[in-house]
């Protein structure tokens, strides 16, 4: 396995983690159809969330969330639409987070979630 995809693999269980604790139920995690994939499918409250996770072991070309860029936002949106159409939570209220997922070797993942990011 690439050292991108060890590193993916660990944001998004770390993500799902946060979010757990954080009172949300995962419903969904790399759900993927044609257009592309969705990290995490989760609802808070009322409130479905399609959540993107980005984890960086630094900062030197950004934050993690800079990485969701107009394009990349749009196809997310784009295959939310064809999950809820396969699934039937399609009245409840949506929302677009980004986590943030920072590893460095010496210190425990920092985790920043951000809500309604697009």
């Amino acid at each position: 396995m690439r050292v991108k995809d060890v590193l993916g693999r660990f944001g998004e269980d770390t993500a799902a983690r946060h979010l757990s604790r954080c009172g949300m139920e995962i419903l969904d995690r790399n759900w993927r159809c044609a257009a592309g994939e969705i990290d995490i499918v989760a609802r808070d409250g009322s409130c479905l969330v399609f959540c993107e996770v980005k984890t960086r072991s630094g900062d030197r070309y950004g934050t993690p969330a800079q990485a969701v860029v107009p394009a990349k936002a749009a196809r997310i949106r784009r295959v939310a639409l064809v999950w809820l159409r396969d699934h039937e939570h399609a009245l409840m209220p949506l929302r677009f987070d980004v986590v943030e997922v920072y590893r460095t070797r010496n210190n425990p993942p920092r985790v920043e979630h951000l809500r309604g990011a697009f």
